[in-house]
């Protein structure tokens, strides 16, 4: 290929961007920082990255200067919206980084947008991987995050040396695929959280105590991640955020919209999954965790 591919990627040469310090994209950072690169990052509220500075991290005060302060950029941000103004905008990444250089976006995103992202940075000689993330804030602090890349295969191997730092990378093909790959995990994980949210609620109003009903099936054919993850929260009624429910929100929205997936498959299930985590919303409970769906089928129910 004529453009240039980015170098080798190690600790002592490659430096790194970073968009997104919440409550995942801070743990991932330390994970790198730990790994001994070099680390910059941006942030709308400097206040927010005080802890990483103390750990070695640069800043930049605008993402055109922390592109061109870097190699690699990743971004974790909000939604589809933000992506599009910090890679794309005119004072976005991909206007100061240098041939070369590579996006990462892990955010949750739109399959099209990462395809965009992907073009434009082509046509100025970069090169884009859309690389979603599922594993929650446990997972960002473990280093066990399941990270699913889409983009030139090259280039995503690559890249693994420091994305191995945050979890185990799988390809999943071309621009746009890892993102669609997140999408049909934000399905399953959302059918998964309702079930678990009803069989709780089904169980504990029929009189049975909601943790020894979890004891009870937790290694029989409904054990799943989703229980293990959050079934004891469920239970205490803990809604503390692993990942705000306004996101899987938008995740599963991207899934039964007609632009993104409606004309590739009908999804009832995922429509009414949408629809029981939007009445969390509804209530004013976005920024809870997604385990909080139970609050949902509870008031359904007439429980407190």
């Amino acid at each position: 290929m004529e453009t240039p591919h980015p170098k080798l990627i190690t600790p002592s040469t490659t430096r790194i961007g970073w968009i997104g310090i919440g409550i995942m994209g801070s743990a991932m950072v330390s994970h790198i920082l730990a790994a001994g690169y070099s680390v910059t990052v941006y942030a709308r509220d400097l206040k927010k990255s005080t802890d990483l500075q103390s750990k070695g991290a640069r800043t930049a005060t605008t993402p055109r200067e922390l592109a061109e302060m870097s190699d690699v950029v990743f971004t974790i941000v909000g939604n589809a919206n933000d992506v599009r103004s910090l890679l794309l905008g005119p004072d976005g990444v991909l206007s100061g980084l240098k041939p070369g250089g590579v996006t990462v976006d892990m955010t949750s995103s739109k399959p099209a947008l990462a395809r965009e992202v992907h073009a434009e940075a082509r046509r100025r000689d970069c090169w884009a991987v859309d690389a979603p993330v599922s594993g929650g804030d446990a997972g960002a602090r473990e280093g066990t995050l399941a990270i699913f890349a889409g983009g030139d295969s090259e280039i995503v191997e690559l890249l693994c040396p420091v994305m191995k730092n945050m979890g185990t990378v799988k390809y999943m093909g071309g621009a746009g695929s890892g993102q669609i790959c997140k999408i049909g995990n934000q399905i399953c994980a959302g059918s998964n959280l309702v079930g678990l949210a009803e069989g709780m609620v089904f169980a504990e109003k029929a009189g049975l105590d909601a943790k020894r009903w979890l004891d009870a099936v937790k290694d029989g054919a409904a054990g799943s991640a989703v229980m293990r993850l959050f079934g004891e929260m469920m239970a205490e009624r803990d809604y503390r955020a692993t990942g705000f429910a306004e996101y899987i929100v938008k995740d599963l929205g991207m899934a039964v919209d007609e632009e993104e997936g409606g004309d590739v498959a009908a999804m009832p299930g995922t429509a009414l999954s949408k629809q029981l985590f939007s009445g969390m919303v509804a209530n004013g409970d976005g920024k809870l965790g997604i385990q909080g769906v139970v609050s949902v089928i509870r008031r359904l129910n007439g429980m407190s």
